[in-house]
């Protein structure tokens, strides 16, 4: 017995929902090929800093979420010896997004080195606290007690040894002539200074820094304050006007066990790309930045400082285009 055919409605009814599923299949493809995957994919490559400092942490807890988030994605980590190495791997080509303090930005450009005026950021994040330490038993009070002794000055592309320069500049010192500068960074100057073949040493990071906790657990030590020299450090001219007063609080290193806060200057940090990154690469990332804070911010207690409220507010650099389209699309 031969099987009954559809009624002519149904045999209707039946192309229709072919019909329909057919271009429904199209426009999919339709956007699929339109708009690529929404996920970046491919080779990204982060510059950070010196394996003991914030900016290594940080980039390390930010791999795991840019991973979590762009699973298509494969991301780099580069070590470096701090912000302004870290715009020269970027402008170079190295590197595709790193960190900077503005006031290394501001120099770099101002200084016009190669490819500086295609800097972009994608967000201000934390701020960097420029800290004096020493030992608890050192007579040095302020910068200006410097002169003669050995200090730790940070590797010669360093945000570090930018500051130091200025701020021994405004303490009344050469900074070849009045010290003896040690020219390393902080993953060997608390080191140094424990084998007492430091006197003291500058660094420029977030709170806390692990490389000065651990040493807090080992040698009695003390932060210098280091307001006494914001004015004339400010008329040093406009790139130090990125400096600005601030204060480290006395939880700031329980392991100092300090009885009161210690008055320093501080300086915004930058994520940083350059104009020819993709515009949705860029917004991805910068998106994953945000989204990150509090996981980052239990390890990195100054990753709990990143606001969307005060991100976009970059200056000396402009905003990266796929940067502004992630603040629109969040915009209350």
């Amino acid at each position: 017995m031969l099987p009954r055919s559809p009624r002519p409605g149904a045999r209707r009814a039946l192309r229709a929902a072919v019909a329909g599923a057919a271009v429904l299949a199209l426009l999919v493809w339709w956007l699929v090929s339109l708009h690529g995957d929404t996920s970046p994919a491919g080779r990204m490559s982060f510059a950070t800093g010196v394996p003991t400092g914030v900016y290594a942490k940080y980039g390390d807890l930010l791999k795991e979420d840019l991973g979590r988030d762009m699973p298509s994605l494969d991301v780099r980590l580069r070590r470096s010896q701090g912000s302004i190495d870290n715009l020269r791997q970027l402008t170079s080509g190295e590197a595709d997004f790193t960190l900077a303090t503005a006031d290394s930005v501001a120099t770099y450009r101002d200084e016009g080195k190669p490819g500086a005026e295609g800097l972009r950021a994608c967000a201000r994040l934390y701020d960097d606290y420029i800290q004096l330490v020493v030992e608890k038993s050192s007579r040095v009070q302020s910068a200006r007690d410097l002169r003669g002794l050995r200090v730790g000055v940070g590797t010669d592309d360093s945000g570090v040894q930018l500051i130091t320069r200025r701020l021994l500049k405004a303490a009344g010192l050469d900074f070849d002539k009045d010290i003896t500068p040690v020219r390393v960074g902080i993953d060997r100057m608390p080191g140094l200074l424990e084998r007492g073949q430091l006197d003291a040493f500058f660094w420029s990071g977030g709170l806390p820094t692990n490389a000065v906790q651990t040493l807090g657990l080992r040698l009695s030590i003390r932060l210098v304050q280091l307001s006494d020299l914001i004015e004339p450090l400010h008329a040093q001219g406009p790139q130090t006007h990125y400096y600005r007063a601030a204060v480290m609080p006395v939880d700031a290193y329980p392991e100092l066990r300090a009885t009161q806060a210690v008055k320093t200057l501080a300086v915004a940090n930058l994520l940083v790309t350059t104009d020819h990154a993709d515009p949705e690469l860029a917004e991805s990332v910068t998106r994953s930045v945000m989204h990150s804070r509090d996981r980052i911010g239990q390890k990195v207690h100054a990753a709990q400082k990143v606001d969307l409220r005060t991100a976009i507010f970059t200056d000396p650099l402009q905003l990266h285009a796929g940067a502004r389209r992630y603040y629109l699309s969040v915009k209350p």
